[in-house]
């Protein structure tokens, strides 16, 4: 099925009304009924079957296992299952490293000046300390599962400490790139004549995944997710008026339907 995306419409008040105009003796004497004109209007849209239907688009946020199909929804031509991914991807660059300070020493005390010299690194304690219990590994408190916050309790070497007693750890700064993706998913959908397209791919389709229409909803074998339709609207705008195509080559059709319509009644 070749999908309609750049035919043009009008309203059934506009077809009626150009009509009229040919009958405007019948018109001032009341004999057009614009209701008698509808029910004509919908079998002539009826027996140009669906390639005259406007064919929209919509994403659908299946909550439940469940979401309502669009008010306009008539048949659906394909489905496809949304889903997004990210990435992260580190770009071409040199080395930057830089010194950053994260914190002071515990208990650390700088040696009198007759004993350490203020321009070398002092010793380091090298007294084992428990990492459940140690306050500069736990932020300062304990915990029980021993996992420290303090950046230089996961790599120690690479952090020093100064002669001011400052914990300063070498931190390498590398400019990365994050990216979102979305994808399409096939998805099948479980035949359903009257809701379905019979040239629907998604009938075809071997897929982990499956939907099928009921009662104007549509169930999805995932809970959540986001649906993705692609399907031919009814032939109404967004107050309910009725449409007809606006072409050159089928308008005359129209009007001489409706007039038929018109001098069966009269006769």
């Amino acid at each position: 099925m070749s999908y309609n995306y750049t035919l043009k419409y009008r309203t059934f008040d506009q077809l009626l009304a150009d009509v009229q105009t040919d009958f405007k003796k019948y018109q001032l004497a009341d004999l057009i009924d614009p209701q008698d004109m509808i029910k004509v209007t919908r079998r002539i849209n009826y027996d140009l079957g669906l390639r005259i239907n406007q064919t929209k688009e919509i994403i659908l946020e299946v909550e439940k296992g469940r979401v309502r199909l669009p008010n306009d929804f008539d048949v659906l031509n394909f489905a496809l299952m949304c889903s997004s991914y990210t990435t992260k991807q580190y770009l071409p660059q040199g080395t930057h490293v830089e010194e950053k300070i994260i914190g002071g020493a515990p208990e650390y005390q700088v040696a009198p000046p007759e004993v350490i010299d203020f321009c070398e690194t002092p010793p380091v304690p090298q007294t084992p300390v428990n990492p459940c219990t140690d306050p500069c590994a736990q932020c300062g408190k304990a915990t029980e599962n021993c996992e420290p916050c303090n950046t230089c309790c996961v790599n120690p070497n690479s952090c020093t400490i100064d002669c001011k007693g400052n914990v300063i750890q070498l931190v390498q700064s590398l400019t990365a790139e994050t990216r979102h993706w979305t994808d399409l998913k096939r998805i099948k959908i479980l035949e359903n004549a009257v809701d379905v397209h019979c040239e629907c791919p998604n009938l075809g389709w071997a897929a982990p995944d499956s939907a099928w229409i009921k009662d104007g909803w549509i169930y999805t074998s995932f809970k959540t997710g986001n649906l993705y339709l692609n399907y031919q609207g009814s032939l109404e705008d967004d107050e309910g008026n009725l449409l007809v195509p606006d072409h050159a080559v089928i308008n005359d059709y129209y009007e001489y339907g409706l007039k038929q319509r018109i001098i069966e009644n009269l006769i």
